[in-house]
Formats: C-alpha cells, sequence, structure tokens
C-alpha cells in the first residue's frame, strides 16, 4: 500500500502516507455496512479515489474556504485536507450514516472539517452557508446543469465551482442554459490521468445568484435549468 501511494503521490510525506492508508482501512471496514463505494481494489482506490481528489490542489490558494457537496465518502474534500490541511472545509452529505463515518474518519486521520447533514438544494438558501465558500467541489453527483445549480449559490461572487468530470464537451454544451441563469462562464482544464478520460470544469460566478436558487429538493434533477 505505501509502495502505491509513493507510485501515484511521490510528494507525500510519511505522515500522508499513513493517513491515506488508514483512510483505506477505515473506507473497507465501513463499505459493507454502507456501501461507500464501488471500487475497493488497493491500486484502483489511490489511482480513483485518492490521487484524483487531488487534481484541484494547484486551484486552492492558502487557508481557501471549500465546501464539499455530496462528498459521500469524503472525496474529494478529505484527502485535500491530509494534503493541505491549511485548508477550511465543509463535507456536505444528505445521507446521515455517511456523516457518521466521516466523523469517525476526520477523528481518525486528526484532521478538522466541518460536517454537514443536508440537502444541497437546502444548504444553498442557508444564510451561513448561502455565498459564504471560495470553492464549491463536486464528484460524480450530477450532470453540469444540475451541479452549477447546486453549486454556485454557495461561492462568493469571483468564487469558483470546480466540477470533477470525465467527458467535458456534451456537459458544457448542455450547461449553456444554466451558466446564463445563475451567471457564471466556463473552461475545461484536462487532467492527465492514467485511468481514462479526465477533466476539471471550472466555473467562475460573476454576479450574485438569484434568490430563487436553488430550488426546493428535487427540482434541480427534474427539471434542470
Amino acid at each position: 500500500m505505501r509502495e502505491l501511494l509513493k507510485e501515484q503521490l511521490p510528494f507525500l510525506t510519511t505522515e500522508g502516507c499513513d493517513k491515506f492508508i488508514a483512510y483505506y482501512h477505515l473506507l473497507m471496514e465501513w463499505n459493507g455496512k454502507i456501501n461507500l463505494t464501488a471500487i475497493k481494489e488497493p491500486r484502483d482506490v489511490m489511482q480513483k479515489h485518492f490521487a484524483d481528489s487531488l487534481a484541484t490542489l494547484p486551484y486552492l490558494p492558502q487557508g481557501a474556504k471549500i465546501v464539499d457537496v455530496g462528498t459521500g465518502a469524503g472525496f474529494p474534500g478529505v484527502p485535500l485536507l491530509i494534503v493541505r490541511p491549511d485548508l477550511r472545509v465543509t463535507l456536505c452529505d444528505s445521507l446521515q450514516k455517511r456523516i457518521k463515518f466521516l466523523e469517525l474518519l476526520c477523528r481518525e486521520l486528526d484532521i478538522k472539517a466541518e460536517l454537514v447533514h443536508a440537502r444541497a438544494e437546502d444548504l444553498g438558501q442557508n444564510p451561513k452557508h448561502r455565498e459564504k465558500y471560495d470553492f464549491a467541489l463536486t464528484r460524480a453527483v450530477a450532470s453540469l446543469p444540475v451541479l452549477l445549480e447546486l453549486t454556485l449559490p454557495l461561492v462568493k461572487v469571483g468564487g469558483k465551482s470546480l466540477c470533477y468530470k470525465g467527458e467535458a464537451a456534451e456537459e458544457l454544451q448542455a450547461a449553456r442554459s444554466a451558466l446564463r441563469v445563475l451567471h457564471a462562464s466556463a473552461q475545461v482544464q484536462p487532467i492527465p490521468s492514467e485511468w481514462g478520460l479526465r477533466n476539471l470544469i471550472i466555473c467562475t460566478k460573476n454576479a450574485l445568484t438569484d434568490k430563487q436558487y436553488p430550488r426546493k429538493a428535487g427540482t434541480p434533477g427534474k427539471n434542470p435549468l
């Protein structure tokens, strides 16, 4: 496991390696209880979860305030915190069982994150979270038009929604209306990868989000902008 980590993430410290190894074992232990991931082989987890989660590192300045929307088993927020403890990260998920796993995970790895049990639609209308973040991160959550409605209300004007994606061209085409309605612009940054097509769609918020967005829970997915 340590050799795999050094191969995929050669910049890791010994402490960082130890934390990722502990993360893997906790993930596998809990996976049988609440189905956190279909990816189980050590190399696949190292590549497709851990290394992939770190693709946004070059875009995150010191002390950035981040919300990880639909974090699931902690991706990408927890790997980012292992490598960059200066980041101020909120992990949001709609399933209480996953939040319970994340509480244990953060405690065992000795990392600090705010954990929020909520649907993204509700979080975006909550004054405590609305337009309070520098970045919103999403990975394997929904199509781009839906992601934009769920994440852009959470970031400040000038902030960014960073969406981990495979194919990007079709997603961008489908999101043209959402970008216009939500006052945002987007660009694609390819991510070099040995395990398939990977892109980061960087969406910049150019003006305040209209108060009606995000719409009530379930509506963005059923009727995308």
